[in-house]
């Protein structure tokens, strides 16, 4: 018998108009950092995917989009410390401005792991974009070069993120309680 962890939403943390707001600011200071250059915005999947299609909305240059599937996590509320690449990108990003967009940085472990593996392909340049940095003391020292906003070291959903695949369709960016297991046949 496996068990799994019964939730519920115990607080907003970042309501959709704060989000949005801090989303059009991050798409100006991109616009402004990029002028003049092809940038391609690159998607970790599946938590950055609202995140990246609003940043891109905000971000006034051209800009191509690809995206890679990572796991650290699966259906665990910790990551298991181990990075699977499950899809690669498409487009290749030798001589490309590149910046990786993220929905949240928590250990670092998967994005130095990401980094490191698009460092070896020649970009010209190689950004990050995180929308959420948790405040953690054991976190890998990652270069983020545009934070939206620094979290408490608390689990949250919502505009993206989830939790064994709920919780993403939020507006908001929500702590999630974890209340008690719950016994699933297995």
């Amino acid at each position: 018998m496996s068990a799994a962890l019964k939730t519920r939403i115990a607080g907003v943390l970042l309501d959709a108009d704060t989000i949005r707001r801090r989303v059009e600011e991050l798409g100006e200071q991109i616009t402004r950092d990029y002028a003049g250059k092809d940038l391609l915005l690159v998607g970790l999947l599946r938590g950055a995917v609202v995140f990246l299609a609003d940043l891109a909305r905000c971000i006034n240059l051209p800009v191509e989009i690809d995206f890679m599937a990572i796991s650290s996590y699966g259906t665990r509320a910790e990551s298991s410390g181990v990075v699977r690449i499950l899809k690669d990108l498409d487009e290749n990003i030798e001589g490309r401005h590149v910046l990786v967009v993220e929905d949240i940085v928590d250990s670092g472990l998967t994005l130095e792991y990401i980094l490191n593996l698009l460092r070896a392909r020649n970009p010209a340049s190689l950004r990050v974009c995180a929308l959420l940095r948790k405040q953690k003391a054991d976190a890998r020292p990652v270069q983020l070069d545009y934070v939206g906003f620094d979290i408490p070291d608390r689990f949250v959903v919502g505009y993206g993120l989830d939790y064994a695949q709920a919780y993403r369709n939020l507006p908001y960016i929500a702590v999630l309680e974890f209340i008690e297991r719950v016994g699933i046949p297995g």
